[in-house]
């Protein structure tokens, strides 16, 4: 696609918005502030040379959703592909043609990656690898993959393979796998993708598995769509096959919480209906955790399972002793033999797209942090970040952050103030993401913590969030201001356990009170 818009730096630029990264959420966080805030000004800080963020960065054989296409695309802008599971490439097409539909090129700097950022007292100085901008509001819509880096544990013996290793957030143009042995190491979503994909080419893939995933069994289209397309509107047929799909993911993680057996039957009734072999699905399908400690991975049509059924793939479940020249052998003794290597170990996570945030100068740790709303940081402001839900598309709490962001913005238009800071939450701290995988684990201390009770709770539930999220106060725990009267965080001593980053309600001082409206702070 190449890049539509240079950054070239010179003087500061300001923006009502600075919006960070052109991938699902950026473009969606555009669109909804073109809808919801006309006349805002606004610009896209892309690092890379394209839009679609991970549909953009991940090109392995294969890659594809692992939520449908229904509750992933935009509730604005009905999905009208035929797959309900969809390829990397169509819902790249997707993205680009909504930026297009949207007007929103225009706005977006391509390889112009954020670095920094510091609040002044009154607005935001955006420190890039080509120039300085600044905006009265800044919004991370970057996600929280490390695009830089994968997960890569140190392999014994690495350096005596013959072979070759990969791994698949960084795949080789040149690589050609067919007719070859191949060894994917990891369980995940990742490498449940992959070995089918290179099955279909490959001599043999052996996907190796510290312990199982559990797995289930989609089609990878969805029969009610295709009614409901030829007998509604586009866009009815969208909202109610977009409702129905929420309905049943949700309520399907529900009933995995509260009858993990009962789930546990139906996931594996539905592998062996291609997979013939029960004793091989309890050796290798059959986790130790409950269903959604960790998230589903989806096997579309089955061919996962098919492919070890015809023999062209199979598990093995055992821990990596080192590489040897032929390929990897196993603690056990055994060996795999490969010509390549797979490394889907996971991926690195980053909070705020990986930039540098202060105060005043004063560096802001966001896993020192509580997150207001799962969206603002306490003691922040004018900043939000964009996350998504861990047990449905990440759209869906996108988009509500979209509009709560607008819906923020249109507050502090209407009663004239330049600022609004979530104050400091007090309480009990927990995890944001709750999910007991590797990469999310690895990762806890760089995010924000989330509390117990509203509004710092972060639920993992969308049917109540789309109901609550519109309507909430948006002044409930907040501090707003005129001018330059937020002065930010106090320096705390070093040694508090609780970090030095986080603002306090005492730290949202006021000027007089012509600058700063009384009762504000709630």
């Amino acid at each position: 696609m190449g890049r539509y818009l240079e950054f070239t730096g010179g003087m500061a630029d300001h923006f009502d918005v600075l919006i960070i990264g052109a991938g699902m959420s950026g473009i969606g966080a555009a669109w909804r502030l073109q809808q919801l805030r006309p006349g805002t000004s606004y610009a896209i800080l892309e690092s890379r040379d394209d839009l679609g963020g991970t549909w953009d960065l991940f090109r392995y054989p294969g890659v594809r959703s692992d939520s449908d296409m229904f509750t992933l695309s935009y509730p604005f802008r009905p999905w009208r592909g035929e797959q309900s599971m969809a390829s990397g490439e169509s819902i790249l097409s997707y993205l680009r043609d909504t930026a297009v539909e949207g007007g929103i090129l225009p706005h977006i700097r391509f390889g112009t990656r954020a670095v920094a950022a510091n609040w002044d007292g009154s607005r935001w100085t955006v420190e890039t690898e080509k120039g300085t901008l600044t905006c009265n509001f800044l919004y991370a819509c970057a996600g929280y993959y490390n695009y830089e880096a994968g997960y890569q544990p140190d392999f014994p013996g690495l350096g005596d393979f013959a072979g070759r290793l990969v791994h698949p957030q960084f795949w080789p143009e040149d690589l050609d796998t067919t007719g070859k042995r191949v060894v994917v190491i990891g369980s995940g979503a990742t490498a449940v993708t992959l070995v089918p994909a290179l099955a279909a080419t490959a001599e043999h893939v052996t996907m190796l598995q510290r312990s199982p995933t559990y797995l289930t069994v989609l089609p990878d289209r969805d029969a009610f769509a295709d009614q409901a397309r030829k007998r509604l509107p586009p866009g009815l047929a969208h909202k109610v096959v977009r409702t129905k799909n929420v309905l049943v993911t949700q309520g399907f993680y529900q009933l995995a919480r509260r009858r993990p057996d009962r789930v546990k039957s139906l996931l594996r009734r539905l592998a062996l209906h291609f997979l013939d072999d029960p004793a091989y699905f309890a050796e290798h399908f059959t986790p130790s955790y409950e269903p959604w400690d960790q998230r589903l991975c989806v096997v579309p049509r089955g061919d996962l399972f098919k492919a070890i059924n015809d023999g062209n793939a199979s598990v093995a479940t055992a821990t990596i002793d080192r590489f040897v020249p032929e390929g990897i052998r196993l603690t056990g003794g055994r060996v795999l033999e490969a010509d390549v290597v797979v490394s889907a170990t996971g991926l690195d996570l980053l909070a705020v797209g990986g930039m540098t945030l202060t105060v005043k100068g004063l560096k802001i740790e966001p896993g020192h942090s509580m997150t207001y709303r799962g969206l603002m940081l306490g003691g922040v402001p004018n900043f939000a970040f964009c996350i998504g839900y861990t047990n449905a598309s990440w759209t869906l709490r996108a988009d509500l952050s979209h509009r709560y962001v607008a819906k923020l913005l249109g507050y502090l238009a209407k009663h004239g103030y330049t600022w609004a800071v979530p104050n400091e939450a007090a309480g009990e701290r927990r995890p944001l993401l709750d999910l007991s995988s590797g990469y999310v684990q690895r990762a806890l201390d760089k995010f924000p913590a989330q509390g117990t009770t509203d509004p710092w709770r972060v639920r993992q539930n969308y049917l109540i969030d789309v109901v609550r999220t519109p309507r909430a106060d948006v002044t409930r725990d907040m501090t707003f201001g005129r001018g330059s009267t937020y002065f930010g965080p106090p320096q705390e001593d070093s040694s508090s356990a609780s970090g030095a980053s986080n603002a306090s309600p005492a730290a949202c001082r006021s000027a007089p009170a012509a600058s700063t409206a009384p009762g504000e702070t709630r």
